[in-house]
This record gives C-alpha cells, sequence and structure tokens, in this order.
C-alpha cells in the first residue's frame, strides 16, 4: 500500500526560516509541504533552496505579506492560485490548489480578520464559504482532498488555552467557529483531531507571550481537513513542536499527516 506525508507550516517570512525548513526537510522526506505566509514578491522566491532539496515548488506571493507556495517530491499535474470565481478578492497569494493525480491538495491561508467590526473579519467568514463552494465544484465529498493549512480559526475549547479569555477574539468568537464548522459539513474530517483529541495540543504560540511554547500557552489555528476518500486512509497526524523552539523560528510550527493508499505519483515516486 502507498503512503503519502503531507506537510503544513506558516512560516512568517520564507526566507527567514530557511535555515529551520532546512533543518526540518533534512528529518522528514515529506512527500508535499505547504507553505502559508511565505512574504515574498514571485522574483525573489528561494526557488533553488527546494530543488537543491529535491522538491518542485510552486507559489504565489507578495511584498511583506501573504503568500503560499507547494512543495511537493513530484510535480502537480496542475496548479492554480485564487479561487477562480470572480469575485474579488481574487485570494491569489492566500490559496493554491494543485492536482496530483486524483488527489486535491488545497493549501490555504484565511485571513486572520484583524478585529470584530473591521471589514477583514466580514472578509474572513466569506472566505470559509467560498472554500466551501470551491470543494464543492470539484465533487464535495465524493473527490479525494487535502485541505490544508493556517485557517485562523480554533474551532472548539480546547484548541486555546483560556478560551473564557477568548470569546471575542477574531479566531475563537462563535461566528468565525461556525464558518469553520459550516465548512466541514460539507463532508471535511479534522484529520488532527482524529488521531490526537486531547486538550493541550496547538500549533500556533504566540512571540508576544513570555515562555508562550515552554508554558503551552498556545492556539491550533493551523489545520489539516479530508474528504472522506482521504481521511478514511489517514494514519497519524500531529504537530511537531521542534521547530518552535529552533533560533529564529516562526511562531507556527509543522502540522504533518500520513495518508496510506493515497495513489498519486508523489508516493509512486519515492517507492
Amino acid at each position: 500500500m502507498g503512503r503519502i506525508k503531507v506537510a503544513t507550516f506558516n512560516v512568517n517570512s520564507v526566507r527567514s526560516r530557511l535555515s529551520v525548513l532546512e533543518r526540518w526537510l533534512h528529518d522528514n522526506k515529506v512527500d508535499i509541504i505547504c507553505l502559508q505566509e511565505t512574504k515574498v514578491e514571485d522574483q525573489d522566491f528561494p526557488e533553488a533552496f527546494f530543488s537543491d532539496l529535491g522538491y518542485s515548488v510552486a507559489y504565489s506571493g507578495q511584498k511583506s505579506y501573504n503568500g503560499v507556495a507547494v512543495a511537493s517530491l513530484v510535480p502537480p499535474d496542475e496548479v492554480f492560485f485564487g479561487f477562480g470565481d470572480g469575485e474579488e478578492p481574487g485570494a491569489e497569494t492566500r490559496l493554491a490548489r494543485c492536482r496530483f493525480g486524483d488527489l486535491n491538495v488545497l493549501n490555504a491561508y484565511v485571513p486572520q480578520g484583524k478585529e470584530i467590526g473591521n471589514p477583514d473579519y466580514p472578509m474572513k467568514l466569506r472566505f470559509f464559504d467560498r472554500l466551501g463552494n470551491l470543494i464543492r465544484s470539484l465533487g464535495g465529498p465524493d473527490v479525494r482532498l487535502i485541505l490544508v493549512g493556517d485557517l485562523n480559526v480554533a474551532p472548539t475549547d480546547i484548541d486555546v488555552t483560556h478560551p473564557e479569555n477568548k470569546r471575542d477574539h477574531v479566531c475563537f468568537h462563535v461566528d468565525a467557529r461556525n464558518a469553520f464548522e459550516k465548512l466541514c459539513s460539507i463532508g471535511l474530517a479534522d484529520v488532527f483531531r482524529k488521531h490526537r483529541p486531547g486538550e493541550g495540543e496547538f500549533t500556533f504560540w504566540d512571540y508576544r507571550v513570555k515562555d508562550a511554547l515552554e508554558r503551552n500557552i498556545g492556539w491550533r489555528i493551523d489545520h489539516i481537513l479530508a474528504t472522506p476518500a482521504a481521511a478514511e486512509g489517514s494514519l497519524d497526524c500531529f504537530c511537531d513542536k521542534k521547530p518552535r523552539s529552533w533560533e529564529k523560528p516562526s511562531d507556527h510550527s509543522v502540522v504533518v499527516a500520513e495518508f496510506g493508499g493515497a495513489q498519486c505519483p508523489a508516493v509512486a515516486e519515492r517507492e
């Protein structure tokens, strides 16, 4: 049976995180790694860094903000950036879709929202609706699809430290959690919670909170979701916290999922 490992990592500037990526990828040869918040224009993206490690990489970015990239051991059959639904903003630097055989991988960087009442907040909620529409257009729960990325929502009380203090936060407000739940209701499984149902599991530890990692004061806002055709073959999913403790870390860390029986070119090539 074939296996495929998929990782997601909000790097908070890819060029600032090359040493972290090199160290992690040296020890973790995943088939596909999806990056968010690359914060670099395309002409300056460090493509050679990934090719030297054996990865093909597709990317769409802009200066100082946003940016997504998908690096894979085998090039995808197709790559699309943005929703392509005619609605603005098109989100070309917030959403990448790569097809590997019959497997679709969506890499999303959902707007954080800034604060309740800011125009970015309804745009965030709309982003989830548009994701749902896109997945339905690809075949909904019947398609083999994995959605990963920084979705900027902690969906339940155990996904954030001290939830009682976070009710009005844009990443924990009931509207944002409902938008996340509505997206999942089309047939997406939370692969991480399938394998890690307990408390204290986070993916983001704020720079501004003293010793946040050591005290495990965090949020689970980076996700790996999958349709039944992909989720049923999931073997494990976890957050590797180690990169958050290394020199010049991102405030996020890497989330990894392993799937069995996913017949895509990345698996065939590695085996």
